[in-house]
């Protein structure tokens, strides 16, 4: 087992499907931190939804592969993080109290 050379910081991104035209919270997620699966010996990226997600309940979050986390994806020809962290501060602190709401 390799241990990952590198992991995202905690907190909020953007799913690279996220629309900045529609809800400042459509395809945003908490990354609430990493995991070792115990028997398959892998690293998996757990996150939960910071919006309405019907294919999830009963579960409170989602389990990644670390590595398709981390990766690149090829949108329009053009290479982008499947996931970016969000700095907004204003951002930031409307999804942390949709978090409080939904959690």
């Amino acid at each position: 087992m390799e241990k990952p050379t590198k992991v995202p910081k905690l907190g909020f991104y953007y799913h690279y499907k996220h629309d900045p035209k529609k809800d400042f919270n459509n395809y945003a997620y908490e990354v609430i931190g990493v995991a070792l699966h115990s028997e398959e010996r892998n690293y998996t990226l757990l996150y939960r939804p910071l919006y309405s997600n019907t294919f999830l309940a009963p579960a409170n979050y989602v389990a990644r592969p670390l590595g398709m986390f981390m990766e690149q994806v090829k949108i329009g020809g053009e290479d982008v993080p499947r996931f970016k962290l969000i700095t907004d501060k204003e951002i930031i602190e409307k999804l942390e109290k949709i978090r409080g709401e939904m959690y």
